[in-house]
């Protein structure tokens, strides 16, 4: 048997309330009794994912933001960097107009490089074949399957034909 005052001392540490069970209630009230709490667990776990995910999604945002800042600058400093570049290569002896046309050929040759990679990557992609294939046998389960019918109550008049007419179990 386990401690008493090392229970008591683990429920006050987890927060656990544990309620005296009267050997006088029914197993109605029991269920009951379960339901409830299981019910407010649910609930309380709920409410902590959505307190996590909310602190995540504040998270996420903020460094979202930060990295599109963090572009903008970095787009604002290209145009600088390639007037410096250009000015540094006319400093060392050659014509302003060279130098520019160097820089600018320089970019090209770097956006060229970067649409041959993504090109490769790109036909890399594929159709998620296993979600596809799982959506299919789904589907193809779905079809052969068939409501299942209820006979119709006595009291209610039959159709044309002398069948009873069965109505289909929704799940709504």
């Amino acid at each position: 048997m386990s401690d008493p005052g090392k229970q008591v001392a683990d429920d006050v540490r987890t927060g656990t309330v544990v309620e005296a069970v009267s050997a006088d209630r029914s197993i109605g009230q029991l269920v009951a009794s379960a339901t409830a709490e299981m019910s407010g667990l649910v609930h309380d776990e709920i409410a902590l994912a959505k307190a996590e995910v909310r602190q995540d999604v504040k998270r996420g945002v903020m460094g979202g933001a930060a990295i599109g800042i963090a572009g903008v600058f970095a787009l604002f400093s290209l145009p600088v960097l390639s007037f410096a570049a250009a000015y540094g290569i006319h400093n060392l002896g050659l014509g302003l107009a060279w130098s520019f046309l160097i820089v600018g050929g320089a970019y090209l040759v770097l956006a060229g490089l970067l649409a041959l990679i993504a090109m490769s990557k790109f036909k890399k992609v594929k159709p998620p074949e296993k979600s596809i294939a799982s959506a299919k046998e789904t589907a193809s389960v779905l079809q052969n399957v068939k409501p299942h019918p209820r006979d119709v109550a006595p009291s209610l008049p039959r159709e044309v034909g002398g069948s009873t007419k069965s109505v289909a179990r929704s799940s709504a």
